[in-house]
């Protein structure tokens, strides 16, 4: 942006710490300088917006609504100048004042508004659909304390709370004049009046929503996103009263109860009251962005008859799912459609994108809990149920097994996939295997009942981040070979296949790779007191802590190593660091007894010299955007070794990816896609595939026989009862052998284990070889361009949304 040189944002900067604290840059302590700093940024953010918006007034360009309860959005500062292209104007503005760009970077909070890869799927796109033009909305909730901080004490995962607003926060713009009412509970009474059915509410909870947004930057470009977040507040005015009465408690609950609702990411569903308060959450969240997405339609067009040409409502996952019986309320009891019109409104608009294969995983909502909480919504979605199951019996008469398993609400449960498939025009996956296997299970019904309906877009990342700005000296030395065209157009990084076989390549990659390590190496140290070998291999699994996942398998395979060092110290092994990273649901306790073997294994190895000296485990805590940062560039193998047929695709697979690390992993999600993509040879793929998997259930799987006939196996296994650092870890070989909830090793990684071993050491054997391991290092950066979000956003656009970008 060229009105902003050194001197204006020297200006800027002392304007800020004048105006808010009485200071000059000299008083300035962190803090100040911080805030000063964001502020600026923020309003060069700002001042881009209200220029975009002044000439989105003067186009009709579909407007794309995209809600998800999380976005995993990360630091702000550094992606924000990296986008505006100002990160040496401020590098070079700031040290004139005195101050390193790097401290001021690292003093920024990870913001807690997302857990894992769906939230970072949804701040990628947010990322992409504004790089490109296309008029974009994110809506989420400003959670006032995010997920947790974790925090490990001897192995155990502590939950913190994660207070990220507190730097966090000056990035978020209030719009007071934006707030809006949210209903719940109360009775319901029909009061028809000339033909038309008013809804009235009796003794309702009302709940005020409070709108903060948060500026999202695009990559050198006129667009700015604007990422909505909803905060929770009473409705009821404090009461002067009782408090002077001396009744502080009562005088401020009300302000106390609404504030819940926006004041944690997910929280525990494993009592009542924690289910209501996710549906509340998912309730207000959808409630107060239609009623803002409705009034800024109208105050655009004056009428709501063209809603269905000039928006589109994209739902992630099913927690957003309520904005179908929603928008229905609005349209008819605010706005006065009819059924049909309303009916035909919604599934115009709404898309779905389903992230699961997993039946376990898609919500449902006890009935009896849900018509108390949100009564009308009930109602309505009684009626979408009554009418849809009417049309399933003329297709299917008297097929009630097959409606049963179609419906929407079955025995006394309200399935929220369902609701989102029937009321939505189009439905996703995320990879192709994904998209596959829904339509042969748990869709399988649907999709043979409107095929149309379903389509896939393969996930992408935000490659400007996880590239351009996470790996600086990489994306540099692509730039140089061929072009910084991949910046905005991330498919022609296939041009750097060129120089696969090129030697002075390959030693830059290698140098490249170090310097990256080392500083991964020194964030281990600082964050655990591990020392690690910086010449080492780094094998990275970095992910949800879920035994789908396979963490145990990795463990399995570090475990055998283990024993091979401990029998024989010489033996010849290439020394490996293995780090993981992840965190376990606060109510998923056999997930937190993996993270403690991690770490029992991890302090069990800092015992033995001879054995340390080989391998190396680590467990990175409290992992978020700004470690992954750090951990992606210096990754050599990236683990992918879930079951086939479970993982719906991933993103971690791609961040490694386009840095040049290189995969071990199974025909799972969008590994496959990767394999077509970069040739077998040039990615480690082993174990069964998913329908391997499907048969080897249905004839009857046994875990014992794949044990008793693999010694390495065995010992490993029964190392786990026999403890690590002194710890027994029974419950885990239980796990493998006996079973758990009736079936032994659910997720089959004693009979991957063969397979995964081989496949790892072929691995190895390559990687001693640097020509052949770089060479493949760069046909995976070159074919990772497909991988971006960029991709996705033009896939949404052309074949789901029907949008088109800003010219």
């Amino acid at each position: 942006m060229e009105q902003f040189n050194v001197s204006t944002v020297k200006d800027n900067i002392k304007t800020k710490l004048s105006g808010y604290f009485g200071i000059t840059a000299a008083e300035a302590n962190d803090t100040q300088i911080y805030e000063a700093v964001v502020l600026t940024v923020r309003d060069i953010l700002s001042l881009k917006r209200t220029q975009w918006h002044t000439n989105l007034k003067k186009l009709n360009n579909k407007k794309i609504y995209y809600f998800s309860m999380e976005f995993l959005v990360g630091p702000s500062l550094k992606n924000n100048l990296h986008n505006l292209c100002l990160m040496e104007t401020y590098k070079n503005a700031l040290k004139d004042l005195g101050w390193d760009i790097e401290k001021i970077y690292a003093m920024e909070p990870d913001p807690g508004l997302g857990n894992g890869g769906l939230g970072r799927l949804a701040s990628c796109f947010m990322d992409s659909m504004t790089t490109q033009n296309y008029p974009s909305y994110g809506f989420s909730i400003c959670y006032e304390y995010g997920l947790f901080k974790q925090k490990i004490v001897d192995g155990n995962q502590i939950e913190l709370p994660d207070d990220w607003l507190d730097k966090g926060e000056y990035w978020l713009i209030p719009r007071n004049d934006k707030c809006y009412t949210v209903t719940f509970g109360g009775k319901i009474i029909e009061n028809w009046n000339n033909g038309k059915n008013e809804i009235l509410y009796e003794n309702p909870d009302e709940i005020k929503a409070v709108p903060y947004d948060m500026l999202i930057s695009g990559y050198n470009c006129d667009n700015v996103g604007t990422l909505r977040l909803w905060s929770a507040e009473s409705c009821q005015k404090f009461d002067m009263d009782l408090f002077c009465r001396g009744n502080y408690e009562k005088a401020v609950k009300d302000s106390v109860d609404a504030k819940t609702l926006s004041r944690v990411l997910y929280p525990s569903d494993n009592h009542t009251e924690g289910k209501l308060l996710r549906l509340s959450q998912q309730y207000f969240l959808v409630s107060a962005s239609l009623q803002s997405i409705l009034d800024d339609h109208l105050q655009k067009f004056g009428t709501l008859d063209n809603l269905k040409n000039q928006i589109v409502i994209h739902i992630n996952d099913t927690h957003p799912a309520l904005c179908i019986p929603e928008l229905m309320r609005l349209l008819m009891d605010i706005h006065g459609f009819g059924w049909e019109k309303a009916w035909d409104t919604v599934t115009t608009v709404v898309s779905y994108t389903n992230h699961t294969v997993l039946p376990e995983a898609l919500e449902e909502w006890d009935e009896g809990l849900f018509s108390l909480r949100l009564p009308r919504i009930h109602m309505i979605i009684k009626e979408i149920n009554r009418r849809f199951c009417e049309d399933l019996w003329r297709a299917y008469p008297e097929n009630w097994e097959k409606i049963s398993q179609m419906s929407i609400i079955a025995y006394g449960k309200i399935r929220m996939a369902n609701l989102s498939i029937v009321g939505s025009h189009k439905v996703n996956g995320v990879s192709k295997l994904h998209s596959e296997i829904l339509g042969k299970t748990i869709f399988k019904n649907y999709k043979n009942y409107s095929p149309d309906k379903f389509t896939n877009v393969t996930n992408g990342i935000a490659h400007r981040r996880w590239l351009c700005m996470a790996n600086p000296k990489l994306s540099n030395l692509i730039a140089e070979c061929t072009s910084d065209d991949f910046i905005t157009n991330p498919e022609s990084l296939i041009e750097f296949k060129k120089f696969e076989n090129d030697s002075s390549v390959h030693d830059q990659l290698k140098k490249i790779k170090l310097e990256n390590k080392i500083i991964l190496a020194k964030e281990i140290k600082e964050r655990t007191g591990i020392i690690v070998d910086e010449n080492s291999v780094f094998d990275v699994q970095v992910k949800r802590i879920h035994e789908y996942k396979r963490q145990l398998l990795n463990l399995l395979k570090i475990i055998s190593m283990y024993n091979t060092l401990k029998e024989n110290p010489q033996a010849d092994i290439i020394p490996q660091t293995f780090v993981f990273a992840g965190k376990a649901a606060p109510s998923y306790y056999f997930a937190k007894d993996i993270i403690k073997l991690i770490w029992a294994v991890s302090q069990d190895i800092q015992k033995h010299p001879a054995i340390r000296e080989k391998i190396q485990v680590v467990f990175l805590e409290d992992y978020n955007v700004s470690l992954g940062e750090k951990i992606f560039p210096a990754s050599d193998i990236s683990e992918q070794i879930s079951l086939a047929g479970k993982e719906a695709s991933g993103t971690g697979c791609m961040k490694f990816m386009i840095n040049g690390a290189l995969t071990v992993g199974t025909l799972d999600g969008a590994n496959i896609e990767m394999r077509d993509a970069v040739g077998e040879e040039n990615i480690y793929i082993f174990g069964l595939t998913s329908s391997e998997v499907s048969d080897i259930w249905l004839n009857g799987y046994n875990s014992f026989i794949y044990y008793q006939n693999n010694r390495t196996l065995r010992d490993a296994v029964n190392s786990l009862a026999e403890g690590w650092n002194g710890i027994s870890f029974k419950s885990i070989e239980n796990y493998f052998l006996s079973g758990k909830n009736k079936f032994a090793d659910p997720y089959m990684c004693l009979a991957d284990f063969d397979s995964y071993i081989g496949t790892y050491q072929k691995a190895l054997e390559n990687y001693k070889n640097t020509d052949n391991w770089y060479r493949k290092s760069v046909i995976n950066i070159a074919n990772a361009g497909f991988f971006s979000a960029d991709r996705s956003i033009s896939d949404y656009a052309e074949n789901i949304w029907h949008a088109k970008k800003v010219k």
